[in-house]
């Protein structure tokens, strides 16, 4: 059933005309890693990098005829880039000497929220850091770079679809916000079976091709561990600074640690570690437990000699209200945690305002 799905759609994508060569997208050689599956598709087109940015009207075309084949559910396709041969002699490969244009200029500071493993709390920790920044007068967006698990719909309680305006997609607005993710695009149980070129055409299509106008700073939650999606942010994006979020135990702060060296190698500064679900308050009595350890992210940041920025606790108002898509720091400004959030918030911003305004322009002419 799956393999005539995939049939049937590849056979509709065929009166999809590529402009460049004035071929079909299929017979073009466009259309790459096409996964139907219980009526959900998934697809690639394959351009050439210096044309990504007029093809967007291509990409609409090839899903919306995706989307046309009966028993399709939903089709989404994006668009990932290659480097075009020059007719006498190789071009460079891309890589971090020649990774293309550099994305988001218009935001003063990026900064990466990362951890080096899942479930430490970090996409909980991305969402109330930037709320609380907006909360403090900032214009703000909020990037959910983690395509395999995007989490950013559930925490801002929002299924809206984003709208599209020409080539441009406008973000979405929420708590003060503008926020973006791969889970406002697709059905909500949809799974992403892509390769990493097209997980990294996602993430440069929500940093290109967004209309994110001038911003004062772009949390951006990652992915967990140190794969593309991290070496794309750091080649395509001028990160003013990452934040790695940990949990006490050593097995977080092994792959905490991990993090950090892997921002240090591709010449990102860390910001600080942030020590999350670092004791337990019981909702009845408010007795304290240590249930994962606690200290260790402070004694883990002096030992890599990057700056602690705080902990927060393991609490069931935290989890219940990001269930509920309010984050603490709007539902309940006045608490310990929303308190918490909102001084790491304005450390960190702090921090990397200053990293972004001492850098130098770089301006192509």
């Amino acid at each position: 059933m799956a393999d005539d799905l995939a049939a049937a759609v590849t056979k509709a994508l065929a009166a999809v005309k590529d402009p460049a060569s004035g071929r079909d997208v299929v017979s073009a050689g466009l259309v790459q890693g096409l996964v139907a599956r219980d009526g959900i598709v998934h697809f690639a087109l394959q351009v050439v990098r210096e044309a990504a940015a007029s093809l967007e009207p291509l990409r609409a075309a090839a899903e919306s005829a995706a989307r046309a084949v009966p028993g399709v559910i939903s089709a989404t396709a994006v668009l990932t880039a290659h480097r075009a041969e020059a007719p006498a002699r190789p071009t460079a490969p891309r890589g971090p000497a020649n990774p293309g244009p550099m994305l988001l200029s218009d935001v003063r500071a990026i900064i990466a929220v990362a951890s080096g493993k899942g479930g430490v709390g970090k996409s909980t920790t991305a969402v109330n850091l930037a709320v609380a920044l907006a909360a403090d007068g900032l214009k703000v967006g909020l990037l959910d770079a983690d395509i395999y698990g995007p989490s950013l719909p559930q925490m801002l309680g929002t299924r809206e679809r984003p709208r599209s305006e020409g080539q441009r997609i406008t973000p979405l607005s929420r708590w003060g916000l503008k926020a973006m993710s791969i889970g406002f695009l697709v059905e909500e149980e949809t799974p992403m079976i892509w390769r990493g070129p097209m997980v990294m055409g996602a993430l440069e299509q929500m940093m290109g091709q967004v209309a994110w106008g001038p911003l004062d700073v772009m949390i951006v939650d990652m992915p967990p561990g140190t794969g593309d999606a991290q070496l794309t942010m750091s080649q395509r994006v001028p990160l003013a600074g990452a934040v790695i979020v940990s949990t006490p135990q050593d097995v977080a702060l092994l792959d905490a640690r991990r993090g950090v060296r892997m921002f240090e190698k591709v010449n990102v500064p860390v910001l600080g570690l942030i020590e999350n679900m670092s004791f337990f308050c019981c909702p009845n009595c408010g007795h304290r437990a240590d249930i994962f350890s606690h200290g260790g992210a402070r004694r883990e940041a002096e030992r890599l000699g990057v700056e602690f920025l705080g902990e927060l606790p393991l609490k069931l108002e935290i989890r219940e209200l990001a269930d509920a898509g309010t984050p603490i720091v709007m539902a309940r400004p006045e608490s310990d945690e929303a308190q918490s959030y909102r001084r790491i918030a304005r450390r960190v911003w702090e921090k990397a305002a200053a990293k972004a305004d001492a850098a130098p322009k770089i301006v192509m002419e």
